[in-house]
């Protein structure tokens, strides 16, 4: 473990300017947000801030009734903070790893929980799975990021990025599915040759198949309260 006086500790550790535009990775875990305007954070990510900022929650039907009524539909979804001003923020979720990705009037797919930041230009929306629903309590939620601007993403440890083609499907454990291209529509499927994964019950191995063109990200990790199986 390191040792350092405490000169040594401060100028270690110390805040850098990189000059990399709004979005920067302060650490491998730790996002610093230029912050002139506005940007929608996770809410309760907020671990410091410089400045002039106010935080506000989003309103019940800020974002539009449709998506108020799949938030109250699935009891999960996006649950975001607007952070408002001049100065920085400084974001962190449980010391997963952090990316970002500038989108250029382009669309990914995002776990929700995965889903850290993004720029205010981006639009977003959650998406339901239906071909899950009758596997799954509830289905399986996601949100589509679409546009133009900066977007911050979590995974525990490094993700991992599968291209993709019409000749190659990727299949992948749903649990462990970070985020994929705007473009793919993922079916689900169960493979009772597989054993049971830890923490379910169905005695079925659910996967995601991703088919065309595109990309998928993993994670080493399975976030086994992502998906609930059916009684």
């Amino acid at each position: 473990m390191p040792r350092y006086t405490m000169e040594e500790f401060i100028r270690t550790t110390r805040q850098k300017d990189l000059g990399e535009g709004k979005f920067e990775l302060e650490r491998d875990r730790l996002l610093e947000i230029n912050l002139n305007g506005k940007v929608w954070i996770k809410r309760g990510a907020m671990v410091a801030y410089l400045g002039n900022v106010k935080f506000i929650r989003e309103g019940v039907l800020e974002h539009g009734l449709g998506k108020f009524v799949k938030k109250a539909f699935t009891g999960e979804g996006v649950s975001l903070t607007k952070a408002e001003g001049t100065g920085k923020v400084y974001l962190a979720d449980t010391g997963k790893k952090i990316s970002i990705i500038n989108l250029e009037n382009q669309s990914i797919f995002v776990n929700g929980n995965d889903l850290l930041a993004f720029e205010d230009s981006v639009s977003w929306d959650i998406k339901l799975m239906k071909r899950v629903a009758s596997m799954m309590s509830g289905g399986l939620f996601n949100v589509k990021m679409e546009g133009t601007g900066m977007i911050a993403i979590t995974t525990h440890y490094d993700p991992l990025t599968l291209r993709v083609t019409n000749d190659q499907p990727v299949y992948t454990d749903p649990n462990a599915t970070v985020a994929w291209s705007g473009n793919l529509v993922p079916e689900l499927k169960t493979d009772i040759s597989l054993k049971t994964f830890v923490g379910r019950s169905s005695g079925e191995s659910v996967q995601m198949a991703f088919r065309g063109e595109g990309f998928v990200v993993v994670q080493p990790f399975e976030e086994v309260t992502y998906i609930t199986t059916a009684a």
